[in-house]
Protein backbone atom coordinates (compact mmCIF):
# COMPACT_ATOMS: atom_id res chain seq x y z
CA UNK A 1 0.00 0.00 0.00
CA UNK A 2 2.74 2.36 0.95
CA UNK A 3 4.87 1.37 -2.27
CA UNK A 4 4.43 4.67 -4.06
CA UNK A 5 5.33 6.57 -1.03
CA UNK A 6 8.32 4.83 -0.11
CA UNK A 7 9.81 5.20 -3.48
CA UNK A 8 9.51 9.02 -3.83
CA UNK A 9 10.91 9.47 -0.43
CA UNK A 10 13.70 7.07 -1.44
CA UNK A 11 14.37 9.03 -4.29
CA UNK A 12 13.91 12.21 -2.16
CA UNK A 13 16.45 10.95 0.55
CA UNK A 14 19.26 10.21 -2.41
CA UNK A 15 19.57 13.59 -3.89
CA UNK A 16 21.32 14.58 -0.42
CA UNK A 17 23.97 12.01 -0.75
CA UNK A 18 27.39 13.19 -0.70
CA UNK A 19 26.87 16.56 0.79
CA UNK A 20 28.75 17.78 4.16
CA UNK A 21 26.16 20.49 4.71
CA UNK A 22 22.81 21.19 4.05
CA UNK A 23 21.85 25.22 2.97
CA UNK A 24 18.20 26.25 3.40
CA UNK A 25 17.58 25.63 -0.04
CA UNK A 26 18.49 22.36 -0.05
CA UNK A 27 16.31 21.87 3.00
CA UNK A 28 13.06 24.08 1.53
CA UNK A 29 13.72 21.58 -1.58
CA UNK A 30 13.58 18.01 0.31
CA UNK A 31 10.57 19.51 2.17
CA UNK A 32 8.57 20.37 -0.98
CA UNK A 33 9.43 16.89 -2.70
CA UNK A 34 8.55 14.99 0.44
CA UNK A 35 5.22 17.64 0.36
CA UNK A 36 4.22 15.79 -3.15
CA UNK A 37 4.63 12.50 -2.12
CA UNK A 38 2.55 12.86 1.02
CA UNK A 39 -0.29 14.59 -1.14
CA UNK A 40 0.36 11.92 -4.14
CA UNK A 41 -0.13 8.95 -1.26
CA UNK A 42 -3.75 11.10 -0.67
CA UNK A 43 -2.67 12.03 3.02
CA UNK A 44 -5.10 14.44 3.89
CA UNK A 45 -3.92 18.01 3.76
CA UNK A 46 -4.00 19.08 7.09
CA UNK A 47 -2.03 16.60 8.01
CA UNK A 48 0.68 17.05 5.18
CA UNK A 49 1.03 21.11 6.30
CA UNK A 50 1.52 19.92 9.86
CA UNK A 51 4.36 16.99 9.15
CA UNK A 52 6.09 19.71 6.39
CA UNK A 53 6.05 22.29 9.16
CA UNK A 54 7.58 20.30 11.83
CA UNK A 55 10.22 18.45 9.42
CA UNK A 56 11.23 22.33 8.32
CA UNK A 57 11.56 23.54 11.70
CA UNK A 58 13.55 20.82 13.15
CA UNK A 59 15.94 20.99 9.69
CA UNK A 60 16.84 24.39 9.71
CA UNK A 61 17.39 23.93 13.83
CA UNK A 62 20.80 23.25 15.66
CA UNK A 63 20.23 19.27 15.66
CA UNK A 64 21.02 19.24 11.45
CA UNK A 65 23.52 21.99 11.38
CA UNK A 66 25.60 20.45 13.69
CA UNK A 67 25.10 16.71 12.36
CA UNK A 68 28.21 14.67 11.49
CA UNK A 69 26.08 13.53 8.44
CA UNK A 70 23.11 16.62 8.27
CA UNK A 71 21.32 14.03 5.85
CA UNK A 72 21.07 11.18 7.70
CA UNK A 73 19.75 13.36 10.47
CA UNK A 74 17.00 14.65 7.77
CA UNK A 75 15.99 11.18 7.78
CA UNK A 76 15.92 10.16 11.46
CA UNK A 77 13.74 13.63 11.56
CA UNK A 78 10.94 12.28 8.77
CA UNK A 79 10.97 8.89 10.86
CA UNK A 80 10.28 10.81 14.05
CA UNK A 81 7.69 12.95 12.39
CA UNK A 82 6.05 9.86 10.61
CA UNK A 83 5.70 8.20 14.01
CA UNK A 84 4.11 11.59 15.28
CA UNK A 85 1.41 10.99 12.44
CA UNK A 86 0.62 7.75 13.11
CA UNK A 87 0.04 7.56 16.93
CA UNK A 88 3.62 7.84 18.90
CA UNK A 89 2.95 4.69 21.38
CA UNK A 90 1.81 2.03 20.75
CA UNK A 91 -2.08 1.41 22.18
CA UNK A 92 -3.03 -1.33 23.92
CA UNK A 93 -6.47 -2.94 24.53
CA UNK A 94 -7.76 -1.64 28.28
CA UNK A 95 -9.53 -4.39 29.70
CA UNK A 96 -12.14 -4.19 32.82
CA UNK A 97 -11.26 -5.27 36.00
CA UNK A 98 -14.12 -7.45 36.42
CA UNK A 99 -15.09 -9.83 33.24
CA UNK A 100 -16.34 -9.80 30.38
CA UNK A 101 -14.37 -6.94 28.74
CA UNK A 102 -16.85 -5.72 26.01
CA UNK A 103 -15.37 -4.39 22.78
CA UNK A 104 -18.04 -3.27 20.51
CA UNK A 105 -17.19 -2.34 16.57
CA UNK A 106 -18.54 -0.09 14.69
CA UNK A 107 -18.02 1.26 11.02
CA UNK A 108 -19.68 1.18 7.82
CA UNK A 109 -20.60 -1.75 5.50
CA UNK A 110 -18.06 -2.88 3.60
CA UNK A 111 -15.21 -2.32 6.06
CA UNK A 112 -14.92 -5.32 6.89
CA UNK A 113 -16.07 -5.37 10.59
CA UNK A 114 -17.65 -9.05 10.41
CA UNK A 115 -14.67 -10.65 9.01
CA UNK A 116 -12.20 -8.19 11.85
CA UNK A 117 -14.59 -9.43 14.86
CA UNK A 118 -13.28 -13.28 13.93
CA UNK A 119 -10.04 -12.21 13.09
CA UNK A 120 -9.95 -10.24 16.62
CA UNK A 121 -11.29 -13.41 18.46
CA UNK A 122 -8.50 -15.29 17.14
CA UNK A 123 -6.05 -12.87 18.08
CA UNK A 124 -7.17 -12.58 21.71
CA UNK A 125 -7.81 -16.06 21.70
CA UNK A 126 -4.27 -16.61 21.17
CA UNK A 127 -3.04 -14.16 23.82
CA UNK A 128 -4.78 -16.64 26.45
CA UNK A 129 -8.71 -15.28 26.43
CA UNK A 130 -11.80 -16.74 26.21
CA UNK A 131 -13.41 -14.39 23.04
CA UNK A 132 -17.06 -14.58 22.28
CA UNK A 133 -18.61 -13.12 18.82
CA UNK A 134 -21.83 -11.55 19.28
CA UNK A 135 -24.19 -10.88 16.28
CA UNK A 136 -26.02 -7.44 16.46
CA UNK A 137 -26.03 -6.81 12.86
CA UNK A 138 -29.72 -7.70 11.89
CA UNK A 139 -30.31 -6.01 9.03
CA UNK A 140 -27.45 -7.27 6.30
CA UNK A 141 -28.62 -10.19 4.49
CA UNK A 142 -26.77 -13.59 6.27
CA UNK A 143 -24.47 -11.08 8.46
CA UNK A 144 -25.33 -13.59 11.31
CA UNK A 145 -24.57 -16.86 9.62
CA UNK A 146 -21.29 -14.79 7.89
CA UNK A 147 -20.30 -14.43 11.78
CA UNK A 148 -21.08 -18.06 12.72
CA UNK A 149 -19.24 -19.03 9.94
CA UNK A 150 -15.93 -16.79 10.91
CA UNK A 151 -16.61 -17.95 14.59
CA UNK A 152 -16.39 -21.62 14.09
CA UNK A 153 -13.26 -20.60 11.96
CA UNK A 154 -11.52 -19.04 14.20
CA UNK A 155 -12.10 -21.47 17.26
CA UNK A 156 -14.05 -18.90 19.61
CA UNK A 157 -18.03 -18.38 20.47
CA UNK A 158 -20.60 -16.74 19.48
CA UNK A 159 -23.82 -15.66 20.54
CA UNK A 160 -26.62 -15.26 17.76
CA UNK A 161 -29.78 -15.88 19.01
CA UNK A 162 -31.34 -13.90 16.67
CA UNK A 163 -31.84 -14.90 12.50
CA UNK A 164 -31.56 -11.00 11.48
CA UNK A 165 -31.97 -10.38 7.78
CA UNK A 166 -33.83 -7.84 9.23
CA UNK A 167 -35.44 -9.82 11.62
CA UNK A 168 -34.82 -9.18 15.65
CA UNK A 169 -33.22 -6.37 18.30
CA UNK A 170 -29.56 -5.74 18.34
CA UNK A 171 -29.27 -3.92 20.90
CA UNK A 172 -31.37 -6.59 23.07
CA UNK A 173 -29.12 -9.04 22.05
CA UNK A 174 -26.28 -6.73 22.98
CA UNK A 175 -27.93 -6.29 26.31
CA UNK A 176 -28.50 -10.37 26.93
CA UNK A 177 -24.72 -11.02 25.50
CA UNK A 178 -23.58 -10.06 28.94
CA UNK A 179 -24.96 -12.21 31.15
CA UNK A 180 -24.52 -15.11 28.44
CA UNK A 181 -20.69 -14.34 28.30
CA UNK A 182 -20.99 -14.59 32.45
CA UNK A 183 -22.71 -17.47 32.78
CA UNK A 184 -20.40 -19.49 29.83
CA UNK A 185 -17.10 -17.96 31.46
CA UNK A 186 -15.94 -15.88 28.49
CA UNK A 187 -13.49 -12.86 30.01
CA UNK A 188 -13.92 -10.41 26.31
CA UNK A 189 -17.38 -10.19 24.25
CA UNK A 190 -16.44 -8.70 20.95
CA UNK A 191 -20.19 -6.83 19.30
CA UNK A 192 -20.32 -7.17 15.93
CA UNK A 193 -22.92 -3.88 14.81
CA UNK A 194 -24.93 -3.05 11.75
CA UNK A 195 -23.09 -0.93 8.76
CA UNK A 196 -24.72 1.23 6.29
CA UNK A 197 -23.38 1.94 2.72
CA UNK A 198 -22.91 5.97 4.18
CA UNK A 199 -23.60 7.53 7.43
CA UNK A 200 -26.98 8.05 8.14
CA UNK A 201 -28.98 8.79 11.59
CA UNK A 202 -30.57 5.33 12.15
CA UNK A 203 -27.28 3.83 12.16
CA UNK A 204 -25.74 6.43 13.98
CA UNK A 205 -28.71 5.97 16.92
CA UNK A 206 -28.46 2.18 16.78
CA UNK A 207 -24.92 2.10 17.49
CA UNK A 208 -25.62 4.57 20.36
CA UNK A 209 -28.09 2.42 21.99
CA UNK A 210 -26.28 0.05 22.08
CA UNK A 211 -23.47 1.58 23.23
CA UNK A 212 -25.24 2.51 25.95
CA UNK A 213 -26.70 -0.15 27.19
CA UNK A 214 -23.30 -2.74 27.26
CA UNK A 215 -21.25 0.10 28.13
CA UNK A 216 -17.88 -0.94 26.25
CA UNK A 217 -14.54 -0.75 27.45
CA UNK A 218 -13.08 -0.14 24.10
CA UNK A 219 -15.16 1.14 20.94
CA UNK A 220 -13.60 0.66 17.97
CA UNK A 221 -13.57 2.48 14.87
CA UNK A 222 -12.99 -0.05 11.78
CA UNK A 223 -11.90 1.67 8.64
CA UNK A 224 -11.53 0.48 5.13
CA UNK A 225 -7.77 1.62 4.15
CA UNK A 226 -8.21 1.68 0.49
CA UNK A 227 -11.15 4.34 0.43
CA UNK A 228 -8.94 7.08 0.57
CA UNK A 229 -9.70 10.64 2.09
CA UNK A 230 -13.53 9.64 2.70
CA UNK A 231 -12.13 7.34 5.57
CA UNK A 232 -11.35 10.67 7.49
CA UNK A 233 -14.79 12.04 6.91
CA UNK A 234 -16.30 8.70 7.89
CA UNK A 235 -14.02 8.95 11.36
CA UNK A 236 -14.56 12.34 11.85
CA UNK A 237 -18.79 11.90 11.63
CA UNK A 238 -18.28 8.41 14.11
CA UNK A 239 -16.23 10.36 16.50
CA UNK A 240 -19.10 13.19 16.73
CA UNK A 241 -21.92 10.68 16.43
CA UNK A 242 -20.76 7.82 18.75
CA UNK A 243 -17.55 8.33 19.83
CA UNK A 244 -14.68 5.72 19.18
CA UNK A 245 -11.45 5.04 21.42
CA UNK A 246 -9.31 3.71 18.82
CA UNK A 247 -9.10 3.21 15.12
CA UNK A 248 -8.93 -0.07 13.59
CA UNK A 249 -7.37 -0.50 9.56
CA UNK A 250 -9.08 -3.11 7.43
CA UNK A 251 -7.57 -4.08 3.90
CA UNK A 252 -3.77 -2.84 4.34
CA UNK A 253 -2.67 -4.86 1.68
CA UNK A 254 -4.43 -3.29 -1.06
CA UNK A 255 -3.31 -1.42 -3.25
CA UNK A 256 -4.52 2.12 -2.73
CA UNK A 257 -2.50 5.01 -1.75
CA UNK A 258 -2.64 4.22 1.94
CA UNK A 259 -3.09 8.23 2.75
CA UNK A 260 -6.17 7.22 5.29
CA UNK A 261 -3.92 5.13 7.75
CA UNK A 262 -1.73 8.18 7.79
CA UNK A 263 -4.18 10.36 8.05
CA UNK A 264 -7.18 9.31 10.61
CA UNK A 265 -4.99 9.32 13.86
CA UNK A 266 -4.08 12.88 13.42
CA UNK A 267 -7.32 14.13 12.35
CA UNK A 268 -9.33 12.44 15.10
CA UNK A 269 -7.49 12.43 17.72
CA UNK A 270 -7.95 8.52 18.16
CA UNK A 271 -4.93 6.41 17.55
CA UNK A 272 -4.50 3.02 14.75
CA UNK A 273 -4.97 -0.01 17.33
CA UNK A 274 -5.10 -3.15 14.77
CA UNK A 275 -4.14 -3.46 11.10
CA UNK A 276 -5.30 -6.14 9.16
CA UNK A 277 -3.23 -6.68 6.00
CA UNK A 278 -4.88 -10.03 4.22
CA UNK A 279 -7.71 -12.14 3.84
CA UNK A 280 -6.22 -15.13 6.63
CA UNK A 281 -7.47 -15.02 10.23
CA UNK A 282 -3.81 -14.39 11.50
CA UNK A 283 -3.38 -11.52 8.89
CA UNK A 284 -3.87 -9.62 11.53
CA UNK A 285 -2.00 -7.36 14.22
CA UNK A 286 -1.64 -4.72 16.87
CA UNK A 287 -0.52 -1.48 15.18
CA UNK A 288 2.76 -0.27 16.20
CA UNK A 289 3.60 3.58 14.57
CA UNK A 290 7.44 3.26 15.00
CA UNK A 291 7.21 -0.17 12.93
CA UNK A 292 5.02 0.84 10.51
CA UNK A 293 7.42 4.08 10.04
CA UNK A 294 10.43 2.26 9.54
CA UNK A 295 8.25 0.30 6.47
CA UNK A 296 7.44 3.48 4.78
CA UNK A 297 11.31 4.56 4.84
CA UNK A 298 12.14 1.36 3.54
CA UNK A 299 14.13 -0.11 6.38
CA UNK A 300 12.18 -3.04 7.50
CA UNK A 301 10.72 -4.59 10.38
CA UNK A 302 12.74 -6.72 12.09
CA UNK A 303 10.59 -6.74 15.26
CA UNK A 304 7.34 -7.90 13.82
CA UNK A 305 9.63 -10.33 11.62
CA UNK A 306 11.28 -11.92 15.10
CA UNK A 307 8.35 -11.80 16.98
CA UNK A 308 6.39 -14.40 14.14
CA UNK A 309 9.61 -16.45 13.85
CA UNK A 310 9.23 -16.77 18.40
CA UNK A 311 5.82 -17.79 17.64
CA UNK A 312 6.39 -20.41 14.76
CA UNK A 313 9.68 -21.96 15.82
CA UNK A 314 10.04 -24.23 18.67
CA UNK A 315 13.35 -23.16 20.93
CA UNK A 316 13.92 -26.53 21.78
CA UNK A 317 13.57 -27.07 17.90
CA UNK A 318 15.84 -23.92 17.23
CA UNK A 319 18.81 -25.28 19.55
CA UNK A 320 19.20 -28.89 18.06
CA UNK A 321 19.11 -27.74 14.30
CA UNK A 322 21.94 -25.45 15.50
CA UNK A 323 24.03 -28.37 17.19
CA UNK A 324 23.44 -30.29 14.17
CA UNK A 325 24.93 -27.80 12.13
CA UNK A 326 27.96 -27.09 14.23
CA UNK A 327 28.73 -30.71 14.05
CA UNK A 328 29.61 -31.06 10.52
CA UNK A 329 27.43 -29.87 7.13
CA UNK A 330 26.76 -33.87 6.74
CA UNK A 331 24.09 -33.80 10.30
CA UNK A 332 22.01 -31.69 8.30
CA UNK A 333 19.79 -33.87 5.79
CA UNK A 334 16.71 -32.96 3.79
CA UNK A 335 14.38 -34.20 6.65
CA UNK A 336 15.68 -31.11 8.41
CA UNK A 337 15.71 -29.06 5.45
CA UNK A 338 12.11 -29.71 4.37
CA UNK A 339 11.22 -29.36 8.31
CA UNK A 340 12.85 -25.71 8.51
CA UNK A 341 10.54 -25.01 5.22
CA UNK A 342 7.44 -26.01 6.48
CA UNK A 343 7.93 -24.06 9.68
CA UNK A 344 8.76 -20.73 7.52
CA UNK A 345 5.58 -21.34 5.93
CA UNK A 346 3.74 -21.59 8.99
CA UNK A 347 4.87 -17.78 9.30
CA UNK A 348 2.52 -16.55 6.19
CA UNK A 349 3.54 -15.92 2.57
CA UNK A 350 7.10 -15.36 1.89
CA UNK A 351 6.82 -12.41 -0.02
CA UNK A 352 5.90 -10.43 3.10
CA UNK A 353 8.08 -11.99 5.48
CA UNK A 354 11.06 -10.69 2.77
CA UNK A 355 8.92 -7.11 2.70
CA UNK A 356 10.20 -6.73 6.37
CA UNK A 357 13.87 -7.15 6.05
CA UNK A 358 15.81 -3.77 5.41
CA UNK A 359 16.40 -2.68 1.72
CA UNK A 360 14.11 -5.29 0.08
CA UNK A 361 11.95 -1.95 -1.20
CA UNK A 362 15.39 -1.70 -3.78
CA UNK A 363 14.09 -5.48 -5.23
CA UNK A 364 10.22 -5.29 -4.40
CA UNK A 365 9.25 -6.39 -7.97
CA UNK A 366 11.26 -9.47 -7.87
CA UNK A 367 9.55 -9.96 -4.48
CA UNK A 368 5.56 -9.45 -5.65
CA UNK A 369 6.67 -12.14 -8.60
CA UNK A 370 7.90 -14.39 -5.78
CA UNK A 371 5.67 -17.95 -6.41
CA UNK A 372 4.78 -18.87 -3.29
CA UNK A 373 3.78 -22.64 -4.85
CA UNK A 374 7.64 -23.11 -5.65
CA UNK A 375 8.06 -24.08 -1.60
CA UNK A 376 4.97 -26.55 -2.01
CA UNK A 377 7.13 -28.42 -5.70
CA UNK A 378 10.09 -28.01 -3.40
CA UNK A 379 8.58 -29.95 -0.84
CA UNK A 380 6.92 -32.58 -3.02
CA UNK A 381 10.73 -33.21 -4.53
CA UNK A 382 11.61 -34.08 -1.15
CA UNK A 383 8.62 -36.16 -0.27
CA UNK A 384 9.11 -38.71 -3.33
CA UNK A 385 12.61 -39.51 -2.43
CA UNK A 386 13.02 -42.51 -0.30
CA UNK A 387 14.54 -42.18 3.40
CA UNK A 388 17.82 -43.33 2.48
CA UNK A 389 18.17 -40.34 -0.17
CA UNK A 390 16.98 -37.89 2.29
CA UNK A 391 19.84 -38.76 4.90
CA UNK A 392 22.43 -38.97 1.39
CA UNK A 393 21.42 -37.11 -1.36
CA UNK A 394 25.31 -38.33 -3.10
CA UNK A 395 23.39 -41.59 -2.98
CA UNK A 396 20.77 -39.75 -5.90
CA UNK A 397 21.70 -40.97 -9.74
CA UNK A 398 20.42 -40.57 -12.76
CA UNK A 399 17.37 -42.99 -12.43
CA UNK A 400 16.81 -42.34 -9.44
CA UNK A 401 16.52 -38.00 -10.35
CA UNK A 402 14.13 -39.68 -12.63
CA UNK A 403 11.67 -41.36 -10.76
CA UNK A 404 11.93 -38.71 -7.81
CA UNK A 405 10.59 -36.01 -10.83
CA UNK A 406 7.98 -38.80 -12.15
CA UNK A 407 7.11 -39.27 -8.55
CA UNK A 408 6.74 -35.46 -7.53
CA UNK A 409 5.53 -34.25 -11.13
CA UNK A 410 8.18 -31.79 -12.51
CA UNK A 411 10.69 -31.77 -15.20
CA UNK A 412 14.47 -33.92 -13.71
CA UNK A 413 16.65 -30.73 -14.12
CA UNK A 414 13.97 -29.93 -10.98
CA UNK A 415 15.14 -32.24 -8.92
CA UNK A 416 19.03 -32.08 -9.98
CA UNK A 417 18.82 -28.27 -9.23
CA UNK A 418 17.34 -28.77 -5.86
CA UNK A 419 20.28 -31.52 -4.85
CA UNK A 420 23.00 -28.95 -6.02
CA UNK A 421 21.15 -25.84 -4.27
CA UNK A 422 20.95 -27.62 -1.18
CA UNK A 423 24.43 -28.85 -0.76
CA UNK A 424 25.57 -24.80 -1.20
CA UNK A 425 22.72 -23.95 1.75
CA UNK A 426 24.10 -26.83 4.06
CA UNK A 427 28.03 -25.75 3.37
CA UNK A 428 26.49 -22.16 4.15
CA UNK A 429 24.85 -22.91 7.03
CA UNK A 430 27.21 -25.31 8.75
CA UNK A 431 30.06 -22.66 8.12
CA UNK A 432 27.81 -19.64 9.72
CA UNK A 433 27.03 -22.17 12.66
CA UNK A 434 30.51 -22.44 13.59
CA UNK A 435 31.31 -19.36 13.49
CA UNK A 436 32.81 -18.73 10.07
CA UNK A 437 30.61 -15.99 8.72
CA UNK A 438 29.20 -15.74 5.28
CA UNK A 439 31.39 -16.88 2.26
CA UNK A 440 33.56 -14.47 1.38
CA UNK A 441 32.99 -12.37 4.61
CA UNK A 442 35.00 -12.48 7.99
CA UNK A 443 33.97 -14.33 10.85
CA UNK A 444 32.27 -12.37 13.44
CA UNK A 445 33.59 -11.50 16.43
CA UNK A 446 33.24 -13.47 19.46
CA UNK A 447 32.78 -16.47 17.32
CA UNK A 448 34.87 -19.40 16.37
CA UNK A 449 36.31 -20.08 13.16
CA UNK A 450 38.73 -17.32 12.55
CA UNK A 451 41.54 -18.65 13.90
CA UNK A 452 41.96 -20.52 10.58
CA UNK A 453 41.97 -17.68 8.69
CA UNK A 454 44.39 -15.73 10.88
CA UNK A 455 46.90 -18.64 10.45
CA UNK A 456 46.47 -18.56 6.95
CA UNK A 457 46.76 -14.90 6.70
CA UNK A 458 50.05 -14.92 9.04
CA UNK A 459 51.58 -18.04 6.47
CA UNK A 460 50.67 -15.55 3.35
CA UNK A 461 51.94 -11.99 4.34
CA UNK A 462 55.04 -12.53 6.23
CA UNK A 463 55.74 -8.93 4.67
CA UNK A 464 59.18 -7.58 4.68
CA UNK A 465 62.32 -9.35 6.29
CA UNK A 466 64.09 -7.87 9.06
CA UNK A 467 67.91 -6.35 8.69
CA UNK A 468 70.50 -8.47 10.63
CA UNK A 469 72.25 -4.80 10.79
CA UNK A 470 71.32 -3.84 14.35
CA UNK A 471 71.32 -0.02 13.25
CA UNK A 472 69.70 -0.42 10.22
CA UNK A 473 66.90 -2.18 11.35
CA UNK A 474 66.28 0.14 14.43
CA UNK A 475 65.99 2.97 11.18
CA UNK A 476 63.62 0.72 9.98
CA UNK A 477 61.27 0.15 12.99
CA UNK A 478 61.62 4.36 13.99
CA UNK A 479 60.20 4.61 10.29
CA UNK A 480 57.51 2.23 10.83
CA UNK A 481 56.09 4.44 14.33
CA UNK A 482 56.44 7.44 12.59
CA UNK A 483 54.06 5.83 9.73
CA UNK A 484 51.75 4.62 12.54
CA UNK A 485 51.36 8.14 14.05
CA UNK A 486 50.42 9.72 10.81
CA UNK A 487 48.14 7.41 10.26
CA UNK A 488 46.66 7.31 13.87
CA UNK A 489 46.55 11.71 12.89
CA UNK A 490 44.48 10.91 9.92
CA UNK A 491 42.18 8.15 11.50
CA UNK A 492 41.67 9.48 14.99
CA UNK A 493 38.62 7.23 15.60
CA UNK A 494 40.83 4.14 14.10
CA UNK A 495 37.96 3.29 11.60
CA UNK A 496 39.44 0.21 9.50
CA UNK A 497 40.93 1.35 6.07
CA UNK A 498 38.12 2.98 3.66
CA UNK A 499 35.50 4.05 6.95
CA UNK A 500 37.82 7.19 7.43
CA UNK A 501 37.02 10.80 6.17
CA UNK A 502 34.56 11.21 3.43
CA UNK A 503 34.56 7.69 2.69
CA UNK A 504 32.95 6.71 6.08
CA UNK A 505 30.64 3.72 5.59
CA UNK A 506 26.77 4.63 6.68
CA UNK A 507 24.48 1.90 8.96
CA UNK A 508 22.86 -0.59 6.57
CA UNK A 509 19.52 0.68 7.02
CA UNK A 510 20.07 4.26 5.35
CA UNK A 511 22.14 3.05 2.66
CA UNK A 512 18.88 2.64 0.29
CA UNK A 513 18.61 6.09 0.85
CA UNK A 514 22.13 7.56 0.41
CA UNK A 515 23.11 5.32 -2.63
Amino acid sequence: MFDTLSDRLAATFKTLRGKGRLSEADIDATAREIRIALLEADVALPVVRAFIKQVKERALGSEVSKALNPAQQIIKIVNEELIGILGGETRRLRFAKTAPTVIMLAGLQGAGKTTLAGKLGSWLKAQGHSPLLVACDLQRPNAVNQLSVVAERAGVGVYAPQPGNGVGDPVQVAKDSIEFARTKQYDIVIVDTAGRLGIDAEMMQQAADIRDEVRPDEILFVVDAMIGQDAVNTAEAFRDGVGFDGVVLSKLDGDARGGAALSVAHVTGKQIMFASNGEKLDDFDAFHPDRMASRILGMGDMLSLIEKAEQTFSQDEAEKMAAKLAKGPKEFTLDDFLSQMEQVRKMGSISKLLGMLPGMGQIKDQINNLDERDVDRTAAIIKSMTPAERQDPTIINGSRRARIAKGSGVDVSAVKNLVERFFEARKMMSRMAQGGGMPGMPGLPGMGGGAARKKKQVKQGKGKRQSGNPMKRKAEEQAAAARREQAQAANPLGLPPGQAGQDFELPDEFKKFMG
